[in-house]
């Protein structure tokens, strides 16, 4: 079977479904009231567009407006003014990752149009679409990746998680993407960020997060990404605005168009790999400043 039947496949499994209750914590009191808004009426529509009947009240214990387990059914206005509510909430505290999610969910589906495109054309990315693998702490051996060479992109990985004390499981699911294969292509994107960060060698600092997003922002085209690579240097030192400037920014949108899609690649099949290799593959120059120190270093000084 060709992967494109796989994929096509895969388009029409079914999905289970959590309440709504669920999927709405952690927002906002303003952002739920929004959500609550004509809901009923969007749910009908969907209804018809997906199955081509005409919505009776005997279908509302058949279909109510969502397509994956997590996703709340929204309007284009109800869109709108999540996008406005999540983005002044996120200029506010660049650390409310829930609002930046938001943000990014509402505002990212020509983008993510794109993303999903450019896997489809990658044999990798095609596999990634079809397989839909998560990257979460279930899902990764932690023992042999402790086992693994200093050096290759498991170990640095792990390496990573553990002196920045993050984990992928704090990813937040997708709630408002209106589509269950662009849902899955945000969902990937922000599985694989913390790689980025290992792929590029910048710490979760003010200074490694920006540079990350100028990247990002090269890479996927998000609106979000965009904003935070704009907004993001406003929050930095001069000595650190001037090295952003001059050399981490030119070096991080150079990298970032002209890499392949980072997507696209199957980490969980390439912990093994040499970090500097796999760089070369997708093509990432080294970063121009090394801000993690690295283990040899630590130790030697101590």
């Amino acid at each position: 079977m060709s992967c494109r039947d796989l994929y096509l496949g895969l388009l029409t499994r079914k999905q289970t479904v959590k309440p709504l209750q669920t999927m709405m914590r952690g927002l906002p009191g303003f952002l739920l009231s929004i959500l609550k808004i004509s809901r009923g009426n969007y749910c009908r529509r969907s209804y018809g567009v997906l199955t081509g009947q005409q919505y009776t009240s005997s279908d509302s214990q058949q279909y109510d407006g969502r397509l994956y387990p997590s996703h709340i059914p929204t309007s284009s206005v109800q869109k709108a003014i999540l996008a406005v509510g999540s983005g002044v909430a996120a200029l506010m505290n660049p650390y409310r990752h829930d609002m930046v999610a938001v943000l990014g969910e509402t505002t990212g589906h020509q983008a993510l149009i794109k993303l999903r495109d450019r896997m489809k054309n990658d044999s990798e990315g095609c596999t990634i679409l079809v397989e839909r693998p998560r990257i979460r702490l279930s899902t990764l051996d932690l023992t042999q990746m402790s086992a693994l060479p200093d050096g290759t992109l498991g170990r640095e990985y792990l390496r990573f998680l553990e002196e920045n004390r993050v984990t992928p499981d704090s990813r937040a699911d997708v709630k408002f993407v209106d589509n269950e294969e662009l849902a899955y292509v945000i969902q990937r994107y922000r599985e694989v960020h913390d790689l980025l960060h290992t792929l590029l060698g910048m710490p979760t600092n003010m200074l490694g997060e920006v540079a990350v997003k100028w990247f990002e922002a090269a890479q996927t085209g998000l609106p979000m990404c965009v904003l935070g690579a704009t907004l993001g240097p406003l929050r930095l030192s001069v000595s650190r605005l001037q090295l952003l400037v001059q050399s981490l920014g030119p070096w991080a949108l150079r990298s970032g168009s002209r890499a392949r899609c980072v997507l696209s690649i199957f980490y969980e099949r390439r912990w093994e790999q040499n970090l500097d290799e796999l760089r070369h593959q997708l093509n990432i120059e080294p970063p121009p400043v090394n801000l993690i120190p690295s283990s040899k270093n630590t130790s030697s000084n101590s």
